[in-house]
């Protein structure tokens, strides 16, 4: 048979190569059910001259119960929520064909409320037979690793609501910023509850409205819970690093032995305790700690506070652990946040367009717990939030202000040392390998 000529499909291909008459080879080959691949290894013989092809033809007999599985065997897909997904979308590409089932889902409250919850880059998945009928699905719910899960029953639908499963892993992460954070962690695949948990823990130490640089780099070592092989969800930073300007922060979760969970820098200074530069995640200054001409009044006074522009509803939090001193309406403040913390300092939250629910007198919070949101309140020209920061009744620069810390106890530092020394080798490792995302 000449080389190229058809192959009938009764027919395989046992073998097809170039060889002079008198070399010899060594062939391995690969089977599959149609053909077989080739190579070759030639010896170090001289070169014998012109090569001859040829072809050996055999009869292929198919195997009839190879040929029968597609008809018995349901068939499993998964694939990644996009945005502007909607059911009959993901199931149009999870190959479920079944306009009945899909129209039984959606008349379920429990599946509209969890449609709700899809997020892009999140995975779902189903069970369909070989008609495309509906057998399971898997839907996630929000970033947590909740997960909607659907079973079929005949014609009837069971929805169960499945927790998250706890961490079973570590997962690392670095990356450099070049425009944004956020953009930067998107890049190196960190979880957007991971990266908003980097703001907080560094927002005493870097005001990311105003210090981030192209060329900044972060370094993350975050729980992930597993299930079937992939991540379905993430839980807290273990340890993480952040170089901005040149100078370098790290922070470590530790349980002390009081079991209290904190997080602590290389020398075992607690930042949980310190205060949050700014009391919102993104807004920009409008009037900093200085004398002006008041809006309002048109005379010039000192500005005993900051104001941070923001629309009208963003979340308010308490910049440090506290209890709220009086929250309510005090004329050109408007609706008004006074916390007490430790050590005689105290912060004002005013022109607030409400407050949290659930705040009360007396009552604690934390850092970064949302106890109310911007409005404009008072006197203000615009939306805008009015945060003082107070020293044994003193007002401070909170932009500029040297900010408090508590520090591990002399007497436990040689366990938080022991404790941190892998998670450290962690960080070096991410170091190491510059941009490349490492999954352990």
């Amino acid at each position: 048979m000449p080389i190229g000529g058809a192959v009938p499909e009764k027919h395989r291909i046992l073998a097809q190569v170039r060889r002079p008459l008198a070399a010899r080879a060594v062939l391995a080959a690969v089977a599959t059910v149609g053909s077989v691949s080739v190579i070759g290894a030639l010896s170090s013989a001289p070169d014998p001259g012109p090569l001859k092809p040829y072809q050996v033809v055999e009869a292929l007999n198919p195997d009839p119960k190879v040929a029968g599985w597609g008809a018995e065997l349901p068939f499993v897909r998964e694939e990644v929520v996009k945005a502007g997904d909607s059911l009959r979308s993901l199931a149009g590409r999870l190959g479920i064909d079944d306009d009945p089932a899909l129209e039984a889902l959606m008349a379920l409250p429990e599946v509209r409320r969890g449609l709700g919850g899809l997020r892009a880059g999140q995975s779902a998945n189903a069970v369909v037979d070989a008609k495309g009928r509906l057998q399971t699905l898997g839907l996630p719910l929000g970033p947590n690793g909740e997960r909607l899960r659907i079973g079929r029953a005949g014609d009837a639908f069971t929805v169960v609501r499945a927790e998250a499963p706890p961490p079973t892993g570590l997962d690392m992460r670095t990356g450099t910023i070049s425009s944004s954070l956020y953009a930067a962690t998107d890049a190196a695949g960190v979880p957007d509850p991971v990266a908003n948990q980097l703001v907080e823990l560094f927002g005493t130490e870097i005001d990311f409205h105003t210090d981030l640089r192209r060329g900044d780099t972060f370094r993350v070592v975050f729980e992930v819970a597993q299930q079937d092989g992939r991540v379905t969800g993430t839980g807290r930073i273990v340890a993480a690093e952040f170089v901005n300007q040149g100078h370098t922060y790290r922070v470590y979760l530790f349980r002390d032995n009081g079991g209290r969970e904190d997080y602590f820098t290389d020398a075992g200074r607690s930042l949980r305790q310190g205060f949050l530069r700014s009391p919102l995640e993104f807004s920009r200054v409008t009037s900093g700690f200085s004398m002006r001409r008041h809006p309002i009044l048109q005379t010039w006074r000192q500005h005993q506070g900051v104001d941070f522009g923001a629309p009208t509803g963003t979340a308010v939090k308490a910049t440090s652990d506290g209890t709220v001193e009086f929250f309510g309406n005090q004329q050109g403040y408007g609706n008004i946040i006074v916390l007490q913390h430790r050590d005689g300092y105290s912060t004002a939250y005013a022109h607030l367009s409400r407050f949290a629910s659930g705040l009360r007198r007396s009552a604690s919070v934390t850092q970064g717990q949302v106890i109310g949101y911007v409005g404009q309140s008072g006197w203000a020209t615009g939306p805008h939030l009015h945060y003082e920061f107070r020293v044994a009744g003193v007002p401070k620069d909170p932009l500029t202000v040297a900010l408090p810390n508590a520090a591990i106890p002399p007497q436990a530092l040689a366990t938080f040392r022991a404790h941190i020394a892998p998670l450290r080798e962690r960080l070096a490792l991410l170091a190491q390998a510059g941009r490349t995302p490492l999954t352990r």
